[in-house]
């Protein structure tokens, strides 16, 4: 069954000045950019400050250009919360959204017999990490149902949500490997309820549509810069409720910036989410983060996504109607990835065509979501990831691209 798209009563466009956006997108002169959920492309306003600040430690030192750089360092705090509905003392730093979910997890507790309840869509770096604490700790990880639609059967979830209480609740909101949705806040509702740990992997979806950790109901929620936000490679943030910070929870391996060594056998944890950096930062790319966050307000995430979604529904009914091609998606509500088979096509021959045309892709392997790919018995598919700076002209030349692949003179079989 194919999802529903997402779509807005106001046509998106109209909200946005696409033009005067593309213009601030030196890439959109070189490609057609429809990998953002790889990596968007950096607006100019967001590169300035990298290389404004690379430039000041070459010509002062990199410690005293933190320092001088103090105020507009703290801003990536409040200025990532301002975007997910939190405060700046809940947020964390973090090299990507693995990191950030690898140190959110390394403080909980596990023990022998403990339960993960998680869905058969997170993340493959997720599913990896779990099966890793059961060969160590020996915990039980139960994946919930799929609904026939798609998408997390959400009341099977809270049965075994009840039956289990489990350690810790985990669920990813756009997989990497399609674009569903899943209903997180759901969720949310059910962990509440039950007082449960929730951490929600959010890497896709921030910056593509409106996120609000309040409105979710999670613990943990973990994110990159780099996709949808459109910061640079190699950052990313935690973010931890209050709940979490005053119940104690700190990462197995806490730092010297997270903590005060205050004894010679004591230490006293920071008591904001510091307690889950380290002292060493990139603050060139934190101070690109910052401007990102502040560029995707200004834009307006909630105008920018409908735009996205529109471009991602046009892609998929255009792609729908090209014989050899099988567009994957499913799920109640479905976001800006797109996903798709072609017949007669090995993955890499096929996304390096794509590539001739100045279209970047990216390929996604069964190994990547073994559940998923194997339900929908597919061993590959070719992603496409469109954005708001995206036009319908691309849509367009991208779907013509495919269409002339997709015929027999095209194929390589």
């Amino acid at each position: 069954m194919n999802g529903h798209d997402s779509a807005t009563s106001i046509a998106p466009e109209a909200l946005l000045d696409v033009a005067e956006l593309r213009a601030e997108t030196p890439g959109c002169a070189e490609v057609i950019h429809f990998n953002n959920a790889g990596c968007g492309l950096i607006a100019a306003p967001v590169l300035r400050p990298v290389l404004e600040h690379l430039a000041l430690e070459a010509r002062i030192g990199g410690y005293e250009a933190a320092a001088r750089q103090a105020d507009a360092v703290a801003d990536f705090y409040a200025a990532t919360a301002s975007i997910i509905g939190a405060a700046p003392r809940n947020i964390a730093f973090a090299s990507s959204a693995t990191h950030a979910f690898a140190t959110g997890v390394s403080a909980i507790p596990f023990e022998p017999g403990d339960v993960i309840v998680t869905t058969r869509n997170d993340f493959i770096s997720q599913q990896i990490a779990f099966l890793s604490l059961r060969k160590r700790f020996g915990v039980q990880i139960v994946h919930a149902p799929d609904a026939p639609e798609g998408g997390v059967d959400v009341a099977a979830m809270a049965d075994l949500l009840r039956r289990h209480r489990p350690r810790l609740v985990a669920a990813t909101h756009i997989p990497t490997n399609s674009g569903l949705v899943q209903p997180v806040a759901e969720i949310g509702r059910h962990c509440r309820e039950l007082e449960l740990l929730y951490l929600v992997d959010a890497c896709q979806s921030v910056g593509q549509v409106p996120v609000d950790v309040e409105a979710i109901g999670c613990d943990l929620l973990t994110a990159t810069c780099r996709k949808y936000l459109r910061g640079p490679r190699g950052s990313g943030f935690l973010y931890l409720s209050d709940r979490v910070l005053s119940a104690g929870y700190e990462p197995l391996f806490i730092d010297m910036y997270g903590s005060r060594w205050v004894a010679p056998d004591a230490y006293q944890p920071a008591e904001t989410a510091a307690r889950f950096e380290d002292w060493e930062f990139p603050y060139a790319t934190v101070l690109g983060c910052a401007a990102a966050a502040r560029y995707a307000e200004r834009v307006g995430v909630e105008a920018s996504g409908a735009r996205a979604l529109a471009l991602a529904a046009n892609l998929r009914t255009r792609l729908r109607a090209i014989p050899g091609i099988r567009v994957l998606e499913q799920g109640a509500v479905l976001g800006a990835l797109v996903t798709f088979t072609i017949q007669g096509w090995q993955p890499q021959p096929f996304k390096a065509a794509m590539d001739a045309r100045g279209i970047n892709s990216a390929l996604s392997f069964r190994e990547f979501a073994v559940f998923d790919f194997g339900d929908k018995d597919v061993d590959w598919c070719l992603r496409l990831s469109p954005h708001y700076y995206n036009t319908e002209e691309e849509v367009a030349v991208v779907a013509a691209a495919v269409a002339e692949l997709a015929t027999p003179a095209g194929s390589v079989r």
